[in-house]
């Protein structure tokens, strides 16, 4: 199966989340229209940020990256997923399974830090209004934006060529729908000590820090808000990051349960549905929350919607 001290399987098959053929349809027709949300909901905030100039702002920059992000998070497993059921066949080549990986650490670690980044544009938006555009300038909001997906892809590129190193034997069954890092250092039959403790010390710092700054943030927002003395003044200042604030432990609750330890302390069962949370579920999610309960977003989008029903009208 391997010559030296390098792996020549081909490929990895993808066990999928239910091996019962009477679920695959379930899947597939429940997986489909989850994604399709996905895409329309992150897609359409995009499209309003891009679009409407009064939304040209760190905060609105900050979350069409987010939705990118979700987008593309989602479309690095569950498209793979649908075909691997439609067509029947769970296989994945070697080289696809490993470039998988790469990606779904970047998108993940890039929510991670963009959630930490939106924090902190909230903390000088409510404690620091008079100075926020002279803080916030065009060239912080860039490097505030770059900064998330470089760091994400060292992270990635870290994790993957340390995994290219590891020699898989027998067993190429991967018990997951998409090829994630802590199922595949299961599968080695090497030892995987340095991949369990980079995995273990990159995620505690990848999470620690964008966590640290939300809390750092959030305890300067309460503090602050508290000084106002009015409550419709306490309640307007809350309410322009309740969206984040509904979306910070969505993300850090299921994320935190697959990737803060070490990937032999969790059952097969425990990866999946965290995945799938994570992965779909909260990608899902953001479009809601982040239109939902912000009134410039949702009077975009309105206005979006109204457009498309009207140009079918125009001669």
């Amino acid at each position: 199966m391997h010559q030296g001290n390098h792996t020549t399987i081909s490929e990895f098959i993808l066990l999928g989340l239910s091996n019962k053929a009477e679920q695959q349809n379930l899947l597939f027709v429940l997986f489909l229209g989850m994604y399709l949300v996905i895409v329309l909901g992150n897609g359409l905030i995009i499209l309003a940020v891009g679009l409407d100039s009064y939304l040209h702002t760190p905060m609105y920059l900050f979350l069409a990256n987010l939705s990118f992000a979700d987008i593309s998070s989602t479309s690095t497993s569950v498209p793979k997923m649908l075909m691997n059921i439609q067509t029947k066949s769970q296989s994945i080549s070697y080289e696809s399974c490993i470039t998988q990986m790469y990606f779904s650490i970047v998108f993940v670690v890039t929510d991670n830090f963009l959630l930490g980044v939106m924090a902190y544009d909230r903390f000088v938006a409510i404690c620091h209004p008079l100075t926020y555009m002279t803080i916030m300038h065009s060239r912080l909001c860039v490097l505030l934006t770059v900064i998330p997906w470089f760091l994400s892809n060292m992270v990635a590129l870290t994790h993957t060529l340390l995994l290219t190193l590891l020699v898989f034997c027998d067993s190429n069954a991967l018990p997951h729908f998409f090829c994630d890092l802590a199922p595949l250092l299961k599968l080695s039959c090497t030892d995987t000590m340095i991949n369990e403790l980079v995995l273990f010390t990159v995620g505690l710092s990848v999470i620690s820090f964008p966590f640290a700054l939300i809390f750092f943030s959030y305890a300067c927002i309460v503090r602050a808000v508290l000084r106002i003395s009015s409550a419709e003044g306490k309640w307007k200042a809350f309410s322009t990051c309740s969206s984040h604030l509904t979306v910070v432990p969505l993300f850090y609750g299921t994320i935190m349960g697959v990737y803060f330890f070490p990937s032999t302390t969790h059952p097969e069962d425990t990866d999946k549905i965290g995945a799938v949370l994570f992965t779909v579920v909260t990608p899902m999610m953001n479009p809601f929350i982040y239109s939902l309960r912000n009134k410039d977003m949702k009077g975009t989008l309105k206005k979006l919607i109204n457009k498309k029903r009207l140009l079918p009208l125009i001669p």
